[in-house]
């Protein structure tokens, strides 16, 4: 196996699933876990839906063992580390955060994270990142976009070792001084704070401003002048809120 940073990694030209080929290499006690893969041909994502990852992306899981405790911060901890490589790449790109995983490119979704418990006290961290190609889904309320497509080359390897790098630098300043920072920068890039915004519950629907996100990474809305904290939903800002209703 190669090595990014002090990860063991293995890449494949193709295979089913990055999440789970990599459960073959978490006997190791300590050890740090990198898969990826040119092409899979049993990518899902959240919610038990299907992940196309397109020739030319970047398809990766990596694990390590951390308290399921840490889920949550883990959450915001990976979406920051790939926003932050997208502008380490492209400092001038239309890059935004978007509650609870999401990285936005011009208002386009540009990639997919699926989280999930290994064995032991592993936590496999699935990731796609369209580089080259994105998959047409016209009447998305967030369509998918490509690095490409806005004009960003970047090649799998580069990107792959940028964000192992922002990842262990986040991962250090949660260790070394919590949650706060990291949610600090989380909500300086995030998109729509402050403002009005539709959040889609799994029965109900409920409108109100984007007050933030607590130390749990929970959603603050503000609605008639109280706090709700929201656990799951999808976010649909004032542009989506049409097509986040059909």
């Amino acid at each position: 196996m190669k090595k990014i940073n002090d990860w063991q990694w293995q890449d494949y030209e193709t295979l089913g699933s990055t999440n789970d080929e990599i459960c073959r290499y978490l006997g190791v006690s300590g050890g740090k876990f990198i898969v990826s893969g040119k092409r899979q041909t049993k990518g899902r994502g959240r919610r038990g839906r299907s992940w196309d990852g397109g020739l030319g992306n970047l398809l990766f899981s990596f694990a390590f063992e951390i308290g399921l405790d840490k889920l949550g911060e883990m959450i915001f901890i990976v979406s920051l580390s790939l926003y932050e490589t997208i502008k380490f790449f492209a400092p001038a790109a239309d890059a935004k955060l978007k509650w609870p995983n999401d990285v936005l490119l011009s208002g386009k979704k540009i990639c997919g994270i699926l989280m999930e418990k290994g064995s032991g006290n592993y936590l496999i961290t699935g990731i796609g990142v369209n580089l080259a190609t994105a998959p047409q889904m016209p009447d998305a309320p967030y369509p998918p976009t490509s690095l490409a497509a806005e004009g960003i080359i970047i090649n799998r390897k580069d990107f792959l070792q940028t964000f192992m790098t922002q990842f262990d630098k986040n991962l250090l300043l949660l260790s070394q001084q919590g949650f706060a920072p990291i949610k600090t920068k989380w909500l300086q890039n995030v998109r729509g704070l402050g403002e009005e915004i539709t959040v889609n519950l799994e029965k109900e629907s409920r409108r109100g401003v984007f007050f933030g996100v607590d130390d749990d990474g929970a959603l603050l809305l503000k609605r008639q002048e109280k706090i709700e904290k929201i656990y799951a939903g999808d976010i649909f800002y004032t542009e989506n809120k049409d097509k986040g209703k059909e």
